[in-house]
């Protein structure tokens, strides 16, 4: 094995090597092989990265399964009351993986300025709510603090603030319609103590968080009534199990969904990601092996006088195809270590500056996320070498079928 080994390195290194006909066509393949593992390094790691970085957005303002009364619609608004006293409620022992539960109620409202006004949902939430998944789109200002009082602090998106000419620090009136009696809405009037910004037209043109005592005084419900609960995963990929096993634990009169199935068409749209993902290797795999068979059959038709006289002096076809693989597998080598370098160092040139930036109205997004982690360059590298050594057996089988007196003539 050592001297196949030998024998290959020197057919790729020999000067009359480099100066031959195959030259090009093994310096083509080795590009074509470094592209190939940039354009999946890349497709995986951009692609992954928006996935991950906007159902994280999503989770961060709804939690991963919203709990809600049974005949209530899961929508932005809850309309039914359900008793903050359950047996799933502080913790939910049955199952295994939640993080938290936070109640919360939320109702729809108008904010009105001088010159302006604005559709707006209310969020209301309780002190121990957690925000920490929500703290890193604060652009100014800070969190609202809920003490024992009913606190008027509100956070409010940026893009509201703007359309309203509302300052961080400003006092916004806020017109909610009744549910019963006379027509004259109630009126609250809070103070903007933080601007978020998450890049989700469907949050950032609609929520305002704050407490939670407004909805409950606002609805006349109780202090024990609420309009739903918040249920935050441990494992984000584990959502479908969980949310079907949390729904089997939960009693009649209450009904759960997950943000999967209330963002169904978000979701939908980012699984088309990982069909794209797909293709793009399928293709890139393609592309790199046909160049490599290529590289290998030049390498062979001109390498046959050397191949008879291996064969004249007793070497077995497959120790002889063997020193072509190995020659393969040193090009294949080289060019992954070419794309590799130049793939990662982009990505993570992306991934702190923040170079390539999107439009966030069509990818909820301001710039390209880059997510960027070894088991998938380590399945990308190791899935390349497979597949192309695996095609290559096939040119190689070429070398059985030259005859060592036919190929010392060769010329």
């Amino acid at each position: 094995m050592k001297l196949e080994y030998f024998i290959a390195k020197r057919l790729v290194t020999t000067k009359n090597h480099k100066s031959s006909i195959s030259a090009p066509i093994i310096k083509i393949a080795i590009t074509a092989i470094a592209l190939g593992i940039i354009m999946m390094l890349v497709s995986v790691a951009t692609g992954l990265g928006l996935k991950h970085k906007i159902r994280d957005k999503i989770s961060a303002f709804s939690g991963h399964i919203v709990i809600t009364k049974y005949d209530s619609n899961i929508t932005d608004i809850t309309l039914k009351p359900i008793e903050i006293d359950q047996n799933f409620y502080p913790n939910l022992q049955e199952v295994k993986g939640v993080k938290n539960i936070q109640p919360f109620a939320s109702k729809a409202g108008i904010i009105r300025t001088e010159n302006a006004f604005e559709g707006i949902v209310y969020k209301g939430v309780t002190p121990d709510y957690q925000f920490n998944e929500i703290a890193e789109y604060i652009e100014q200002g800070r969190l609202p603090v809920f003490g024992e009082g009913m606190s008027n602090e509100i956070l409010m998106s940026t893009y509201i603030a703007n359309r309203l000419g509302l300052q961080l620090g400003g006092k916004v009136n806020t017109y909610f319609m009744k549910d019963w009696g006379n027509k004259v809405p109630n009126i609250r009037q809070f103070e903007i103590v933080g601007l978020y910004n998450s890049g989700l037209q469907q949050f950032d043109e609609n929520i305002i968080i704050g407490d939670l005592r407004h909805v409950q005084r606002l609805n006349r419900w109780t202090e024990n009534e609420v309009g739903g609960f918040e249920i935050i995963l441990k494992d984000f990929d584990k959502i479908e199990e969980k949310g079907s096993e949390i729904y089997l634990n939960l009693p009649s009169t209450v009904d759960s969904k997950t943000i999967v199935e209330k963002y169904e068409n978000v979701f939908g749209w980012l699984d088309m990601f990982d069909f794209n993902i797909k293709v793009i290797i399928i293709i890139m795999i393609a592309v790199a092996s046909i160049n490599m068979i290529v590289a290998l059959l030049v390498l062979i038709l001109e390498r046959t006088q050397m191949i008879g006289i291996l064969k004249a002096l007793g070497a077995a076809n497959w120790s002889v195809r063997k020193i072509f693989l190995y020659n393969a597998f040193y090009l294949i080598g080289k060019g992954l270590l070419y794309g590799n370098a130049i793939g990662l160092g982009l990505l993570f040139i992306q991934k702190y500056t923040g170079l390539i930036k999107l439009d966030p109205t069509s990818y909820y997004v301001r710039e390209a996320p880059v997510l960027i982690r070894f088991s998938d360059v380590l399945l990308l590298n190791a899935g390349v070498v497979i597949v192309a050594m695996l095609v290559l057996l096939i040119p190689s089988y070429l070398i059985t079928k030259i005859s060592p007196v036919k190929a010392i003539r060769y010329e």
